[in-house]
């Protein structure tokens, strides 16, 4: 450790996990993009990348400043505005081993992925410019209000007592339910009766989970801002979720209907790791095995029951990442234990029932601001750009109209005597 008191080890460790964070974005576009029809794997795979790009503007230019910088229970100030006095010393009251430029970092890769998990909601039929409009002003009015609640000094959640290690509330429930408004206001897919969805690549979406799964290693374990005992336990925590929830997610599906399938394992991984996240840091390994199977559990049923809804959440982002983290965050409350973390606090089977009352009362709060924010600022986007394509864009595929171009060649009876082919 220096003269200003930076760790070179927490420091590494603090930027090895934002570009483990950073991988978990493509993961997504290629989870996402597995699971739709080929005609819009492109657009799939953009608006998570376009999301990226547009998030990391956001963040560095207000969205970080609103999050963290000092101001009052509701939002933050601008001080930091445009990353000004963001730089190489400690910023204490967040990380004091490590650089408050690096600290920024870290926290933007959270604020890239959050909005992008809403594209899973609306793939084959969104306005690529409408989306990329939305993702800016969700940034602004939804996720750095939120982050700041849960996380910036002074919000009322942090205030309250309610844990949230790496962002159960903070992005997976602010996520999921913008989907939810997302999918109602932009409607349903035009053939969603007629023709199920079917992933056209499935190795496509076990590599996209295999790729979330690693990087959530640093989206959790970063989370302790220190390279030590901490990050080890949310480290551990968060992989044994996710196995525990792929496993009883299999045993679920082989009990119903005799078979054990790749997405569902796939899904199941990403649930377990919803679940876990506002955890990871305050339970056992032990319990984190526990969190992973109900989480797995409840995130099922979810899923079963959005079946029946005429609402098309196309890839279930509110079932996995909604429920899943209103499920974790709740969970949380009940296994925490504050001789694992002296931050965090006993749960409710360490005798203090009341942390659940507390998990409960920010769910709630999250979830409410993030619906209301979420269809104001959709109605506001809908006002300048339109927010679905015209039907016949949507039925030949958004790839060719919106990108000019496709995912896969379309072979000719020219090109069968092509070697290139």
């Amino acid at each position: 450790m220096n003269e200003t008191g930076i760790s070179a080890g927490d420091t590494a460790w603090l930027l090895t996990s934002a570009a483990l964070v950073f991988l978990m974005t493509p993961g997504l576009a290629f989870f996402y993009g597995g699971l739709v029809s080929r005609r819009h794997v492109l657009n799939t795979l953009m608006m998570t990348i376009g999301a990226l790009c547009v998030a990391a503007l956001v963040w560095a230019l207000i969205g970080y400043s609103l999050a963290f910088a000092p101001g009052g229970a509701l939002i933050g100030g601008l001080a930091w505005a445009g990353f000004q006095g963001v730089g190489g010393e400690p910023q204490a009251d967040y990380a004091a081993t490590v650089p408050h430029l690096a600290f920024a970092a870290f926290q933007g890769m959270f604020a890239v992925i959050a909005p992008a998990l809403t594209a899973g909601a609306v793939v084959g039929r969104m306005d690529f410019r409408a989306y990329l409009l939305f993702v800016a002003l969700w940034c602004v009015g939804v996720y750095a209000p939120v982050a700041h609640w849960v996380w910036g000094l002074g919000g009322w959640i942090r205030e309250s007592g309610a844990l949230d290690f790496a962002g159960g509330t903070v992005v997976h429930i602010a996520a999921g339910a913008a989907a939810l408004v997302a999918a109602a206001l932009v409607g349903a897919r035009a053939d969603v009766k007629r023709s199920p969805l079917r992933p056209h690549n499935v190795p496509f979406v076990l590599l996209g989970a295999g790729l979330l799964w690693f990087g959530w290693l640093g989206f959790n374990a970063g989370s302790a801002l220190t390279a030590g005992g901490l990050a080890s336990l949310a480290l551990v925590t968060t992989h044994l979720s996710a196995a525990a929830a792929v496993l009883v997610w299999l045993a679920i599906e082989t009990a119903r209907a005799g078979k054990a399938t790749a997405v569902g394992a796939a899904t199941a991984a990403v649930v377990g790791l919803v679940g876990i996240t506002p955890a990871a840091g305050f339970v056992s390994p032990a319990a984190a095995m526990a969190i992973g199977g109900i989480t797995a559990a409840v995130g099922y049923a979810a899923i079963q029951w959005r079946t029946r809804l005429n609402l098309d959440d196309t890839l279930d982002v509110f079932a996995c990442h909604g429920v899943g983290g209103m499920c974790g965050s709740l969970l949380t409350g009940v296994f925490a234990r504050q001789s694992l973390n002296e931050a965090g606090a006993n749960g409710l089977l360490a005798g203090n029932p009341k942390l659940v009352l507390t998990q409960l009362i920010a769910v709630v709060a999250t979830l409410a601001y993030t619906l209301a924010a979420t269809f104001v600022l959709l109605k506001l986007v809908g006002l300048i750009l339109p927010l679905r394509l015209p039907l016949a864009q949507e039925l030949e595929g958004i790839d060719r109209h919106a990108h000019g171009e496709t995912a896969y060649h379309e072979a000719t009876g020219d090109d069968l005597f092509d070697p290139a082919v």
